[in-house]
């Protein structure tokens, strides 16, 4: 599988990972809303990015996948210190946005690297 749809399956993956955790655990519903938003982000700028109108465009929709990653890992922490969920769940999504930010963070390199070379 080529790293471009192993990043897009990772991306899906956490936002429906995300989703289904939220189902499952008791938490506020304002929380729940930024979480399933943010990972859901991870998922929907990954996808445009599949389809770019550039390579600029792609650079910037790899960005912000790479931010929502990064808000959603912070949502986690939260939801670990504040005992909602186990260590082992936290450290399981924890992975698993480390995963996506570093293949994001590696195509934002190669992209940038491309636009310098003109």
């Amino acid at each position: 599988m080529s790293k471009k749809n192993l990043l897009l399956e990772y991306s899906e993956s956490l936002a429906t990972e995300i989703i289904k955790l939220c189902k499952e655990i008791k938490i506020d519903s304002n929380i729940a809303f930024q979480i399933k938003k943010s990972s859901s982000s991870v998922f929907a700028n990954v996808t445009e990015a599949q389809y770019p109108q550039s390579l600029a465009d792609m650079h910037s929709k790899f960005e912000i996948a790479r931010k929502e990653c990064a808000e959603t890992e912070s949502w986690l922490k939260l939801l670990f210190a504040s005992e909602v969920i186990t260590e082992e769940t936290f450290k399981k999504y924890r992975n698993l946005c480390g995963r996506i930010r570093r293949m994001l963070t590696s195509s934002c390199i190669t992209i940038e690297n491309k636009l310098k070379q003109g």
